[in-house]
């Protein structure tokens, strides 16, 4: 039971770390072109922290699964939303024939 916990706690303590570093280093003006590779990331992480909720057994590795697949979906929600918003913004207004 105590060696789930610790696998588990370690996976999501390193998937954070990974996360984290991978985002932060990511230049401002290349932001926008790498946004569908961080999207891909994240969709990776997802479906880890889905698998590993999957292997859960005890309450508190279920917890911490679930707290994993609960960030990895707001991450790749939020990713797709900023990205659809960057969108809009490279795109002309069309004005209409007077």
């Amino acid at each position: 039971m105590i060696d789930a916990f610790i696998t588990f706690l370690t996976i999501f303590t390193l998937s954070a770390f990974t996360g984290y570093e991978i985002i932060n280093r990511v230049p401002v003006i290349l932001h926008t072109p790498l946004m569908s590779g961080t999207n891909f990331i994240h969709g990776i992480i997802l479906i880890g922290a889905m698998i590993a909720l999957g292997q859960a057994h005890t309450f508190t590795t279920q917890l911490i699964g679930f707290f994993a697949v609960l960030i990895a979906t707001i991450n790749v929600v939020g990713g797709f939303v900023v990205t659809e918003r960057m969108l809009d913004m490279f795109q002309t207004e069309r004005k209409p024939n007077a």
